[in-house]
């Protein structure tokens, strides 16, 4: 255990005597950041994790995830690699050796965290957790303690509608852990979650049908983004079908059935090996003893908390995705940190939850950071009016190839303080452009700013400084 002893913040109306100064219920990023902060101050930590250590991000997430996305990506590559003068062989993809690696690579890393937990000085024990009181945790395997404080970070879970053979589909949570990779997948959804599945699961070979009721995948995000991941997601293979909505899943002798309607009302069926159901995910708080302690929970089951992370009970706080504020790993990290340092280092931070950039792991890959085009007309920042500077052009790297992809670069900038409020990015590498966008456009930086910064060529990645047109006399074409 490293750091100095504080005091720590007290509730008069509580008893005197704690077996614990922290008390944190779920392993995932957010809890395990907390419990090892915490205990870093001094204080006595108790964490509890009914499944694994490092929660949905790091087991069963955002890392296998992005694994998968990697292996996906390969076909397309081995397609492309002709024609730049290479000649590979018919390519041969395993599923098996893909998922053993992967269970390879998650093993160490929740050992990872659970060394780090004991390096700090953390007590963790698994198995679930049930809060008592406002001051008492009941846990399944190792008792009962008294806690000066507990903190909630169980995260969410996969929502799957209320429909008739709903038992027959998987989630998230299942699919990397399938036997073998399915001939034939219906994706139903159109969040990011179902984009990513249904591109990794293309590009690895199967054949996949997306179902999404509404208009346009990718809700909530810049229409541009929705727009251009859209065509290529379709031109990548998938079959993506909007304003289509599943009514029912069945079992027959060759496969699953799944029943649609569209626009016109008319159902159709569809057969297919698997049923990924990815239609959003709900806060995992249920079951927890949270309402009968006096937490207040909201119509979603999100556990309702103020700037401070603090619920309607002043000894328990939530962090993470069961709050639903900004459901991101980096976020629930963030409101962690920001919990130690108010309630054990008493430096009251409040978490900040504004212009956080983020990716998506879609085939072509997003990246944005700030308010959407939309956003931007509607707010108080876009008062004054909004330009909006944007490319679209055929990425470098598919100039030889043949493949049709087009990569959208795109500005949302305030007219009169000329203030970049958005910056939105789909191709290769958007994900890693935007961690950089997101620095400017944080500190408030305006479209001078970034017509003063030299582009770097020949790159995607230039187009950000180099966008001189508002978009209404901009034409679209080959990057030059």
């Amino acid at each position: 255990m490293t750091g100095r002893r504080v005091k720590v913040r007290k509730d008069a109306s509580a008893p005197m005597s704690f077996d614990l100064d922290l008390f944190v219920i779920g392993g995932g990023s957010g809890g395990v950041r907390a419990a090892r902060r915490a205990a870093e101050t001094g204080a006595r930590v108790m964490l509890a994790e009914e499944y694994r250590l490092g929660g949905t991000c790091v087991i069963r997430g955002c890392v296998p995830k992005k694994l998968l996305v990697y292996a996906s990506s390969f076909s397309a590559a081995f397609e492309d690699s002709r024609g730049y003068g290479w000649s590979p062989g018919e390519p041969i993809f395993d599923w098996k050796s893909l998922i053993d690696a992967k269970d390879r690579e998650i093993a160490r890393l929740e050992d990872l965290y659970g060394r780090n937990l004991d390096a700090a000085g953390v007590k963790h024990c698994n198995g679930r957790a049930r809060v008592a009181d406002p001051h008492t945790v009941e846990t399944e395997s190792d008792g009962t303690f008294r806690a000066r404080h507990i903190l909630v970070a169980t995260g969410g879970v996969p929502f799957v509608p209320d429909i008739p053979g709903a038992d027959l589909a998987i989630t998230s949570n299942e699919v990397f852990h399938l036997e073998e990779l399915p001939n034939r997948v219906i994706v139903v959804g159109g969040g990011y979650i179902a984009c990513e599945f249904a591109g990794i699961l293309n590009g690895l070979g199967s054949e996949v049908i997306q179902f999404y009721r509404g208009e346009q995948i990718l809700r909530g995000f810049d229409d541009g983004i929705r727009e251009t991941v859209a065509r290529g997601m379709r031109g990548r293979g998938v079959r993506l079908h909007v304003g289509t909505d599943v009514k029912a899943i069945a079992k027959s002798e060759s496969g699953l059935v799944v029943s649609t309607t569209g626009g016109n009302g008319n159902v159709e069926n569809r057969m297919a090996d698997l049923v990924l159901y990815a239609t959003g995910r709900r806060p995992n708080s249920g079951g927890i003893g949270l309402e009968s302690a006096g937490v207040e929970l909201g119509r979603r089951g999100e556990i309702k908390v103020d700037a401070w992370s603090r619920t309607a009970v002043p000894s328990i706080y939530a962090v993470g995705d069961v709050t639903d504020r900004l459901n991101l790993t980096p976020v629930a990290i963030r409101e962690a940190e920001a919990f130690v340092r108010t309630v054990f280092e008493g430096t009251p931070v409040r978490p900040d939850h504004e212009v956080v950039p983020t990716a998506v792991f879609t085939q072509p890959e997003v990246g944005t950071v700030g308010l959407s085009e939309y956003e931007a007309r509607v707010s108080s920042a876009g008062k004054g009016g909004v330009d909006i500077f944007q490319a679209r052009f055929r990425p470098m790297s598919t100039a030889l190839s043949g493949r049709d992809e087009v990569v959208l670069a795109k500005l949302v900038v305030a007219r009169e303080s000329r203030k970049v409020l958005g910056c939105h990015i789909v191709g290769a590498g958007a994900a890693e452009m935007i961690q950089l966008a997101g620095i400017p456009v944080k500190m408030g930086a305006t479209k001078d700013d970034f017509d003063r910064t030299v582009a770097v060529h020949p790159t995607m990645a230039e187009e950000l400084v180099t966008l001189k047109v508002p978009v209404e006399t901009a034409t679209e074409g080959n990057s030059p």
